[in-house]
């Protein structure tokens, strides 16, 4: 037997480290003291020293295992900006793009998966590329849950939806038949502080790899206690989604807090009140049916500092691979009602549905693969709240001035319009959208500003409606009417001579230097116009690259310089856009990469590399796995 005394919470250690050793040489019981056989830790997988844990507790690891469950690794791009999109940025309704599960925040039970990748012809792309790493791509697109590796609240899963990939920072469970019953009782078993504690002895840190998980017994449950976790754990993922419905990024946005909060079945407190009770019915049954006993019970809540329940469920503070730029919430309620406003301008949103002149969408299951669109997005077909929807323009007194187009939408909606609505607009949106849409490390703003040098004159291009015309009409239906509109005014106060008013003299100095503007505007886009063939498969960042010089937004000004500067390099060769502006470049080497061959859709110009060369790539290949 070993002695082991437990200074870990201890705030004086000097002094407690001395008592417990007094009270250890008289063999006395004592708070701290613990008295254990070494061979008991061999039980638990790695042997870490857990003496402060019961003998029954260390025993669970030799009862039976569940083999209906497994957990698996899942794939390393080896080049996440090139295959991975955020769901925003691409037609998510073909099939081209699947969801993929890399991490997130700390949420357990439902987390919105904002990513899919490039799976064109079963990644057929993908695996070509010499870095990639595909493990375990014959569990994609079953149902599961999903985890982030790493955070700093602990292990959180979440529901994995049919349809989705997922990767070595997300990765996932299974059940042996795919039985969703049964992968909800997973959900509630894992997110228990019964199994997190005993996760937490095996990796003794915040890191949850695959094999730990699986070193983790699922207890045996009889089909009345799985019912009944499977229904907290389906009961726990409808609750905590309703959260995301003021989330104007995630598949489950429905409408902007201002307005969700005017409806019945929306209630923040009463729903995170609910969900601190279903946390603690499941932690009772996970520790009934691991055989807790009360000891056991209270030093896990104290262990895993889930006990309590969902103290931490809105905090975004989780750490992962792909989360250094987490989510950045509008802390203002305003801002985000006016960035709808600004979305329902576009045609992106419905603002029938704040009114109930349409009926909101059911709820779906768990399980139910992701849309291409959420409940708050505008149907294909339905009228949106403005005719023109591909380019808005700073312009008081214009048809399409964004500003009177929000002002619009609010009063519709019968919210007060603020009296800075332009200013706001002018000075503060779009750094909140950049924010905002910016995530798992890709940038990717959908409402693009492009100004004059100053900002005087500034147009909004809609990116889900952005073709190869869309710099012409620019031109053609806003800058050279606002040139004749400005050149007008020019003249008529030119004619005035020495009887223009002082105000007048300012007025004239600003439309001279304003026309200036305008035209160097008109000859940049008339230039860039006809070569540029964007395509959103590139991804926002790629695809806005060559208009880096028209973006005011330092970040994202800067952002795009570099990105068009990777492209001159031939960096991103696997991009439309590179093949439109230095094809032969690109083709040249779509004859040796086979990858980029199949990116361009000319697999004929692909040549296989003879036997030495490929044997060499093959061991190369190996040893990065």
């Amino acid at each position: 037997m070993t002695i082991f005394l437990h200074l870990l919470d201890s705030k004086q250690k000097e002094y407690d480290l001395l008592t417990l050793v007094n009270q250890a040489k008289i063999k006395q019981t004592y708070q701290g003291i613990f008295d254990v056989d070494e061979k008991e830790f061999s039980s638990i997988p790695g042997a870490p020293f857990a003496y402060w844990v019961s003998q029954n507790v260390r025993k669970l690891f030799e009862g039976t295992k569940n083999k209906n469950f497994s957990f698996k690794p899942g794939i390393a791009t080896g080049d996440d900006f090139r295959f991975l999109r955020s769901w925003l940025e691409v037609d998510t309704s073909i099939d081209a793009y699947i969801p993929i599960a890399k991490g997130g925040k700390y949420s357990p039970f439902y987390y919105d998966i904002d990513l899919v990748i490039n799976w064109r012809n079963e990644g057929s792309e993908f695996l070509a590329f010499d870095k990639c790493q595909p493990r375990n791509i014959s569990f994609f697109r079953s149902p599961g849950v999903t985890w982030p590796f790493r955070t700093n609240k602990g292990l959180n899963t979440r529901v994995l939806p049919k349809g989705c990939a997922f990767t070595i920072q997300g990765m996932a469970g299974f059940n042996a038949l795919n039985d969703e019953k049964q992968i909800l009782f997973l959900l509630a078993i894992t997110n228990s502080s019964a199994f997190q504690n005993l996760l937490l002895l095996t990796v003794g840190s915040f890191a949850f790899q695959a094999g730990a998980m699986n070193s983790v017994p699922i207890p045996l449950a009889d089909k009345s206690a799985t019912e009944e976790l499977a229904l907290l754990a389906k009961k726990a993922w409808f609750k905590r989604r309703l959260f995301d419905q003021i989330n104007e990024t995630s598949h489950a946005f429905l409408l902007p807090a201002i307005l969700r909060l005017r409806m019945e079945d929306y209630d923040p407190v009463a729903i995170e009140s609910d969900l601190i009770a279903i946390q603690a019915q499941i932690d009772h049954i996970a520790f009934e049916l691991y055989g807790f006993s009360t000891t056991d019970r209270e030093a896990a809540k104290s262990a895993t500092g889930i006990g309590s329940g969902y103290i931490n469920l809105v905090d975004e503070d989780g750490l992962h691979d792909s989360d250094e730029d987490a989510d950045i919430e509008l802390e203002d309620q305003m801002g985000a009602m006016l960035s709808w406003a600004i979305g329902v301008a576009f045609g992106r949103f419905d603002w029938r549905l704040a009114t109930g002149e349409k009926a909101i969408s059911d709820m779906p299951e768990p399980f139910d693969q992701l849309p291409s669109i959420s409940p708050g997005m505008l149907q294909v077909g339905d009228k949106p709240f403005h005719d023109y929807n591909q380019i808005l323009v700073e312009d008081k007194g214009h048809s399409h001035d964004i500003a009177h187009l929000v002002e619009e939408v609010l009063s519709k909606v019968d919210v007060a319009v603020p009296e800075n609505v332009r200013k706001w607009i002018q000075s503060d949106f779009f750094s909140l959208h950049y924010q905002r849409y910016s995530k798992s490390r890709r940038k990717a703003p959908i409402y693009w500003p492009i100004s004059t040098v100053s900002g005087s004159y500034t147009l909004w291009i809609y990116y889900p409606r952005l073709s190869d015309q869309t710099l012409y009409s620019a031109v053609n239906n806003f800058i050279e009417p606002k040139l004749k509109q400005v050149s007008s005014c020019i003249v008529v106060l030119a004619n005035k001579g020495p009887s223009r008013s002082r105000d007048d003299e300012k007025e004239y100095e600003f439309l001279q230097a304003f026309e200036l503007e305008l035209i160097e505007l008109n000859n940049v886009l008339l230039g860039l116009a006809p070569t540029y063939r964007p395509c959103h498969d590139d991804g926002v960042q790629v695809t806005a690259s060559p208009l880096w010089s028209l973006f005011r937004n330092k970040p994202w000004q800067k952002a795009l310089k570099e990105t068009w500067e990777r492209l001159e390099k031939g960096e991103y060769d696997w991009a439309k856009l590179a093949m439109n502006y230095w094809p032969e470049r690109v083709r040249d080497k779509c004859v040796t990469n086979k990858s980029l061959a199949i990116a361009h859709g000319l697999e004929e110009l692909y040549k296989e590399p003879d036997f030495d060369t490929k044997a060499t790539r093959s061991k190369k290949i190996k040893a990065s796995k």
